[in-house]
């Protein structure tokens, strides 16, 4: 039987920065990932030359977590544009963040998204998060992301702004998530860009796991059954492994599956995202396209090649569309062209449609609710340990902050717990 002094299940972000952290210490660790590649939920997948993330993902660099361990550098960052346009009526509206494009948003003023006031009150909330007046504390009443809005803004900067702008992120167009997430991430998008890898989402975990020593990471290696008292799993090809501790890097429903110490989660945000090969991209802006009117099935869009080329071949554009539950015909290709003939013109007719596939636990549900900012007890038993976004904040940085304090949790048991001559 072969043993080791750690093993992880899973390799998705929360996975890999778990062992990053346990190997810089000295451990011997071995991830076993049931898939074809690492990145749980953050993978790219190549179509016909084009990159599609699964989902419409980005980066925000200021992230704290992501600062610390990432090399931005290598990963060769392209920005959106800080603001985006809103489609009002039938003509398009540019909402400018204060900060980074102070006199586009000085022209947004007289727009009709929101009241000249409502535009202010915006800026000065950004003021506020970026200086750390209105940092999340755990002391402050917690209440829903919308109630938070409908006290500061009208009812139109809300509908056609904050409402589909949020619905992209938090994928929820009912804005339930916790005010201060809210508040939060408002902070991360004020103070940093939102960015993509030159060469897809998939480049972040990428990154983490060729940092690895080799041997490290085994694909296709999916696990059946974990013996918590025996530090010992069992995979589906029958063989075992034994160790001093293993982590659960899972989503929620396979580590509620796998340990029977958590229950099962609440169900997850669904979203379907769309990916539309063109000639050519109606606007060349690498900017976030937002349904103002609320009808339709579109939430958002964004054509990816003009952030990064690599998204699309050479002489062709890539359009990612994101569609959410409520929204009527969110899941009916012809509804979601309609739609695209609205806002762009018939040059619609003659896009290809690569994928459009359904993502049923995109987000965790729980960890908008009631997020941990510096993740929950990693700890079920001796022995065992869990992270995940879903046991911290619904996020990149939530995921990469719970592996990190899952390998604390361990370091800790391990210095209470002298390795002996047996265990190996």
């Amino acid at each position: 039987m072969e043993r080791t002094e750690v093993i992880i299940i899973g390799a998705g972000l929360a996975g890999l920065c778990c062992a990053r952290r346990l190997v810089e210490s000295g451990v011997r660790v071995i991830i076993l990932e049931g898939s074809d590649g690492v990145g749980g939920r953050v993978r790219t997948d190549l179509v016909d030359g084009f990159r599609l993330d699964r989902g419409f993902q980005v980066l925000l660099t200021a992230y704290p977590e992501t600062r610390r361990v990432l090399d931005y550098e290598a990963l060769n960052l392209k920005a959106f544009y800080p603001g985006s346009l809103v489609r009002v009526g039938s003509h398009w509206h540019r909402m400018a963040d204060p900060w980074h494009e102070p006199l586009d948003a000085l022209r947004s003023f007289s727009n009709p998204v929101g009241s000249a006031w409502d535009k202010v009150k915006a800026g000065l909330l950004s003021l506020k998060v970026n200086t750390g007046l209105a940092l999340p504390k755990a002391r402050n009443p917690e209440i829903s992301t919308l109630s938070y809005l409908q006290n500061r803004f009208s009812p139109a900067m809300l509908e056609r702004f904050f409402r589909p702008f949020l619905a992209g992120v938090l994928l929820d167009r009912e804005l339930e998530a916790g005010s201060r997430w809210f508040e939060w991430l408002y902070r991360m998008f004020s103070t940093g860009q939102t960015v993509v890898p030159a060469l897809g989402m998939e480049e972040i975990p990428r990154q983490l796991a060729e940092a690895l020593p080799r041997g490290t990471l085994r694909l296709h290696s999916r696990v059946d059954t974990i013996y918590a008292d025996q530090q010992k799993v069992k995979l589906s090809n029958g063989s075992q492994i034994t160790a001093r501790a293993v982590v659960v890097a899972t989503d929620a429903a396979a580590a509620s599956r796998l340990t029977n110490q958590i229950s099962a989660p609440a169900e997850g945000r669904a979203v379907r995202s769309w990916w539309f090969a063109a000639r050519a991209a109606s606007h060349q802006e690498p900017i976030l396209y937002l349904n103002g009117n609320g009808t339709g099935p579109v939430n958002n869009a964004a054509w990816m090649s003009n952030v990064s080329r690599n998204y699309a071949p050479a002489g062709q554009a890539l359009l990612n569309v994101t569609t959410l539950p409520g929204m009527e015909g969110w899941d009916d290709e012809l509804a979601v062209r309609r739609q695209l003939r609205d806002w762009f013109g018939p040059i619609t007719d003659d896009w290809r449609l690569l994928g459009g596939d359904v993502l049923t636990h995109a987000v965790p549900v729980p960890a908008q609710l009631n997020p941990r900012f510096e993740g929950r007890p990693a700890r079920l038993s001796h022995g065992l340990f869990l992270c995940g976004d879903h046991h911290a904040t619904a996020s990149l940085n939530g995921a990469m902050v719970s592996g990190r304090r899952a390998a604390e949790a361990v370091l800790e048991e391990f210095s209470a717990t002298p390795l002996t001559a047996e265990l190996f």
